[in-house]
């Protein structure tokens, strides 16, 4: 048992205390930047979200404070979530490979700025017409690599699988489209799951061994996550004490979960707490203090690079800097979070692939009780415009498809019509910057360098819509 997980298996009565804050604490979002409803309960907020199992660990002070299962594991069962529970992270398997492969550069056995065709025997990055393009683990680690497809869908128990080599080519039984570099390496960050899968076969190639194999022995194993598994399709040991995926509904997924051979992109199997052993091996990598993996290499990994460390994500700066990552398979999702300095993080894996909002309520819980420094956005001081700024905003604008929005003023309150929909009352969070709470809507508006409105964006529901302002008139003669 590693050392880190003391606290979690034997939690003080202020730790226990901190569990019941944390779990009846969770932040619902509003429309307003910054701003959060009245607290709710894990047990509430999961029936609202229609989320059977929830897995959570918490790291303090270098260590995981604690680790807790709620739910059950499969719809209609009655198998508990457990601390020894084991998910799928889906794209949190990428930060985990990137260490792998940072293990492996560190001591000397890979060049990680090397063409990674010279590492690749089975397959080759292909040529788009005469020109053959240089690609680097460093760049596929950091997204920078010009690689297509963003992600995979997985495929059912009992279909037929393809082989990695024909997933990159794209050819049946592949669900997915040929892997192929179609933008200059190294310019610019595009997320690609597929230049993921690249990685996965060089490596594979390289060292010659099955790849859950060579995860095993680079990570899983010296970090003390032997629970955690890269085996795909699972195994019996670890379908039996895995949660079962669902979508929404809480519809089962037949066989429990998709199958993900594209296993450096999405094939990892594990626990919150056996994922807060990795984080903290960073942390302490970070400090100079790890056996497994030095701080040079640590630093490089967490340094941002066109976007993105190598693996990680990073946010925030100095005392704030984080790095993390969020995962999502079909009847999944998982956030992984830790702060560099600080020894503080939380690794939370949900079995329902609608919960992205119980994720983000979890964790906020989390950063109160735990004073996680910079975590929660503060809302920028509102304070309405003055009337004559609202005079800006008001007119017409109309979107791509021809829908009318109109911005009116009344009693030195800014309001919006979309369409033929009664107006909705703006408020203000910032400079050009308005929520419209009846819809749980942000809008923004754009002025060109003179400082004239010339455009607005609606973002709701992680979609956003773009109008141009137009004449008044124009738009009242198509109503």
């Amino acid at each position: 048992m590693s050392s880190a997980f003391m606290k979690s298996k034997f939690p003080s009565d202020i730790a226990l205390t901190k569990i019941e804050k944390t779990i009846n604490g969770l932040l619902p979002e509003t429309a307003f930047f910054g701003k959060y409803d009245k607290p709710a309960t894990l047990t509430d907020r999961m029936a609202r979200f229609r989320i059977p199992g929830v897995s959570i660990a918490v790291v303090n002070d270098g260590l995981v404070e604690w680790i807790r299962g709620f739910g059950i594991r499969r719809w209609g069962g009655d198998d508990p979530v457990t601390e020894d529970t084991l998910f799928q992270v889906a794209s949190i398997s990428k930060p985990v490979f990137a260490l792998a492969v940072m293990h492996l550069w560190e001591a000397g056995k890979l060049d990680i700025d090397e063409d990674v065709n010279v590492y690749l025997r089975s397959w080759r990055v292909p040529k788009n017409g005469d020109w053959q393009p240089r690609v680097t683990l460093r760049q596929i680690l950091t997204h920078t690599a010009g690689f297509t497809v963003h992600g995979f869908l997985g495929y059912s128990m009992g279909q037929r699988i393809p082989s990695v080599v024909e997933i990159l080519q794209g050819t049946v039984p592949s669900n997915s489209p040929p892997v192929e570099v179609n933008i200059f390496p190294g310019l610019q960050y595009r997320y690609s799951g597929g230049g993921m899968t690249v990685a996965q076969q060089a490596i594979t190639d390289f060292i010659g061994k099955p790849f859950p194999e060579i995860m095993r022995q680079e990570v899983l194993e010296p970090l003390g996550m032997t629970r955690s598994s890269f085996e795909q399709p699972p195994s019996e040991h670890i379908i039996a004490t895995a949660a079962t995926g669902h979508h929404t509904g809480m519809q089962p997924i037949a066989g429990g979960s998709y199958i993900h051979p594209e296993m450096a992109a999405a094939g990892l199997w594990t626990t919150p707490g056996e994922l807060a052993l990795l984080g903290i091996e960073m942390q302490k990598a970070l400090q100079g203090k790890s056996q497994f993996l030095g701080q040079k290499t640590a630093t490089e990994m967490l340094t941002i690079q066109g976007g993105m460390g190598l693996g990680f994500a990073i946010a925030g700066k100095g005392s704030s800097a984080r790095f993390l990552h969020y995962g999502g398979n079909g009847g999944f999702l998982s956030a992984f979070i830790m702060y560099q300095r600080h020894g503080q993080g939380a690794v939370v894996m949900i079995n329902a692939d609608q919960g992205t909002r119980i994720l983000d309520e979890i964790l906020r819980s989390i950063a109160i009780e735990y004073c996680w420094k910079d975590y929660l956005p503060q809302p920028t001081a509102s304070g309405q415009s003055n009337p004559s700024d609202l005079d800006s905003y008001v007119g017409a604008y109309r979107t791509e498809s021809g829908v009318d929005i109109v911005a009116t003023k009344d009693a030195d309150v800014l309001f919006l019509a979309v369409g033929k929909q009664a107006p909705v009352t703006l408020q203000q969070a910032e400079h050009d910057c308005f929520f419209a709470k009846a819809v749980d809507a942000r809008i923004n508006f754009v002025r060109n360098e003179n400082g004239a409105v010339l455009r607005l964006t609606i973002d709701q529901s992680g979609c956003s819509t773009h109008a141009i302002r137009i004449i008044v008139e124009t738009a009242r003669n198509t109503v």
